[in-house]
């Protein structure tokens, strides 16, 4: 089989290092010059971690990245704890997989080192896709085209791959705006706990957490604005533009925003979730198929899972696309679909207005916590015990005919 993917983000080189383990043909088409992931940090929670392991990368991941104590909530101006869910001794034991922070840039290098050069296409845009009963093809901004057995979007939230399957459709813009920026300290400072920390406040959130080995911290910064504001990792804003944004706000994170060099500004978008992501022999992946909200850390990790799940229903189903493509749905539509809604819900529990309203959901955290630390807070217990290592192709149902 051979098979082109649209897009060499965190999903495509996953899935690329997925299906090459697995003895397929690949051929990898990015936009930009080269590989070199921009962004900040990520949380790559166990359900991910799983997935690394499996393809034989963990080592690598533990060696660039960071293992937060706990996951923790603080109040956005006095700073008192509202839960702590332990992460560093637990998560191995109940989810077999550690939690780990990386620079974003760190961990597309690590998965990338699956994908061979003679591999990967770089500096091509997709202008376009179409298909008969045998093949797919993709079109390319420099006028060349690749035909394959299966062709892969994943090419993010304003995919052209799904464009071309479903009709344009722009993304909601969400009314939450970010600000991002990477802190070098050098070590822990005192003024940074090494946690995940989540400081709630009005209509706002902040989340701080330690990459680069703990040398440096990560800073997501969320404010809720009736302007739109463009989506792109590199729009420029400065630190006091966001200083201003979080005037008031507990005099540890004011003084980790004070140590900020670089900040940049990016518009929070999203999409309902859909029904189905494949056409005959073209499917989506990653943002393409279920662009979210940042509030449970998922967006990379369900590319990641797609990407096994992917390579593992292909890998079953031999040259039957069509079950193949049937199987991966059947696995990965509902769970993306309730990641999607519950972290929509998340950006509205994070940002109560009211102190009447944030005293009763930390009371509540505080209860759930007394039963079960993992239960409380951001509430993703769900999500981490997810194993997408445990997916096996339904290879006793009758073929699906290619539309």
């Amino acid at each position: 089989m051979r098979i082109g993917i649209v897009g060499g983000g965190i999903g495509g080189v996953a899935l690329a290092g997925s299906l090459l383990q697995r003895g397929f043909e690949v051929r990898l088409f990015e936009r930009a010059p080269g590989f070199g992931e921009i962004g900040a940090g990520i949380q790559m929670t166990p359900n991910a971690v799983k997935v690394i392991k499996s393809l034989g990368l963990l080592d690598k991941m533990l060696a660039a990245g960071f293992l937060p104590q706990s996951l923790v909530g603080r109040n956005w101006r006095s700073g008192r704890e509202t839960f702590r869910t332990p992460l560093i001794e637990t998560c191995p034991v109940l989810y077999d997989a550690p939690f780990i922070h990386i620079h974003r840039a760190d961990l597309h290098a690590i998965l990338a080192s699956l994908v061979p050069d003679s591999v990967a296409n770089f500096g091509v845009s997709c202008t376009g896709v179409r298909q008969d009963k045998n093949s797919a093809v993709a079109s390319f901004s420099d006028g060349s085209e690749y035909e394959a057995d299966l062709i892969v979007g994943a090419d993010g939230v304003r995919s052209v791959v799904r464009s071309a399957l479903f009709g344009p459709e722009a993304p909601r813009f969400t009314g939450h705006m970010c600000y991002r920026a990477v802190v070098p300290t050098g070590g822990v400072v005192d003024y940074v706990s090494p946690d995940a920390s989540f400081w709630f406040g009005p209509h706002s959130h902040v989340v701080t957490y330690y990459v680069r080995g703990g040398k440096a911290v990560n800073i997501v910064a969320v404010a809720e604005t009736k302007e739109w504001v463009e989506e792109s990792w590199n729009a420029p804003s400065s630190k006091e533009e966001m200083l201003g944004a979080f005037r008031g706000w507990h005099r540890n994170v004011e003084t980790l925003f004070s140590k900020v060099d670089q900040v940049y500004k990016w518009g929070l978008f999203d999409r309902d979730p859909m029904t189905s992501w494949s056409k005959g022999r073209i499917t989506l992946m990653g943002d393409a198929a279920h662009p979210m909200l940042p509030f449970l850390s998922q967006g990379a990790a369900m590319a990641i899972e797609d990407a096994y799940v992917l390579a593992e229903s292909l890998k079953g189903h031999g040259s039957d696309v069509a079950s193949a493509l049937r199987d991966y749905e059947a696995e990965r539509l509902p769970r993306t679909s309730r990641v999607q809604l519950e972290a929509r819900e998340r950006g509205r529990t994070y940002h109560l207005p009211s102190p009447l309203a944030q005293a009763k959901r930390d009371f509540m955290y505080w209860l759930r916590g007394l039963f079960n630390p993992q239960a409380t807070g951001i509430q993703a217990n769900w999500v981490y015990q997810y194993d997408a290592r445990a997916f096996r192709p339904n290879l006793s149902a009758k073929p699906r005919l290619v539309a």
